[in-house]
């Protein structure tokens, strides 16, 4: 592997490089973590550091559930289960396994790299899987593809979603325009067993037309996604002043976008200066509703994919 391809000694191990014209992005051995996507030297994630880990959940792939498990608590398929409640203040288990696992690199050229993580039977999910995620770059921007096999002797349970951070380049978030294509979101309110999709018509969560974030706060899981005739859906976040723009895509496999404005993030100057904008397969408590949840069986796999698309410069 090329020395400018790989950094080494990093707090979260090993770094893959891949480049397309004036883009590049940083992916890291720990978690298979997006640390960083650049085009012309400008931001499109509002990442971290290479002497930094990964807080708040920067760029990290969650997996073999996205989201939050109430009580770290579920039966599936005769298994009772207990992850740890790696959030106590809210009592659950909240975005998988794989965020701080070592995974393997197992190609990589100038534009792409793939690496894989195997999820082993615990006490939190009592199934094999073998992960592989895929981030490569062109002239259309980053595409992350994610493929999930079933490796053991059982029907498993699986989600999965991801964590970018998307920025503009604004010092903060108020004063720009958001557009989530989802017709519905979560009813906060509703039961973790039950949960219940509320319409976003004449509530301040319809973001389905441009619209100034404002003061608003979002912790939200949106869904019945709006889709174009490509079945992709497309959220995006845009500048009014300058006229830069990200758009997140997801392909038909992710269900519901999870839209967070920042307000909790771990330094307060960061606070409000980037909106996440997570794609999911499931919404929270998918592993004790069942809802939208994949079921793989053995030998199973799965593939999903989502990208983002800078339009503020030049992919060369």
């Amino acid at each position: 592997m090329a020395d400018d391809a790989l950094h080494r000694g990093a707090v979260s191990g090993e770094e893959y490089v891949i480049t397309h014209g004036s883009a590049h992005a940083r992916v890291t051995q720990v978690g298979a973590t997006l640390r960083s996507y650049t085009v012309d030297g400008d931001e499109v994630i509002d990442g971290f550091g290479v002497d930094e880990r990964a807080r708040d959940g920067r760029g990290q792939v969650l997996a073999p559930w996205p989201n939050r498990l109430t009580d770290g608590y579920y039966r599936y398929g005769g298994h009772e289960c207990q992850a740890p409640l790696n959030e106590p203040r809210r009592h659950d288990a909240i975005h998988g396994l794989v965020r701080w696992l070592d995974w393997s690199p197992i190609v990589q050229d100038t534009s792409s790299v793939t690496l894989s993580c195997a999820v082993r039977p615990q006490p939190g999910y009592e199934w094999p899987l073998i992960l592989d995620v895929t981030y490569g770059l062109d002239a259309s921007g980053l595409t992350v593809s994610m493929r999930a096999a079933n490796a053991g002797r059982q029907r498993a349970p699986f989600g999965v979603g991801f964590h970018p951070y998307l920025t503009v380049g604004a010092a903060s978030i108020d004063g720009l325009e958001l557009i989530v294509p989802a017709s519905a979101y979560l009813d906060p309110d509703a039961s973790s067993e039950q949960p219940a999709m509320a319409p976003v018509a004449m509530t301040p969560r319809d973001f389905t037309q441009p619209r100034h974030v404002g003061t608003i706060q979002l912790d939200t899981a949106f869904g019945q996604l709006v889709r174009g005739d490509d079945g992709r859906a497309v959220a995006r976040l845009s500048n009014p002043i300058d006229g830069r723009s990200v758009e997140l895509w997801v392909d038909e496999q992710y269900r519901y976008l999870m839209v967070y404005t920042g307000e909790h993030v771990w330094e307060p100057e960061r606070r409000r200066t980037a909106v996440v904008v997570e794609p999911m397969t499931c919404p929270v408590d998918a592993f004790r509703s069942g809802v939208d949840l994949i079921e793989l069986d053995p030998g199973e796999t799965w593939l999903g994919r989502w990208g983002l698309r800078p339009e503020f410069s030049s992919l060369g």
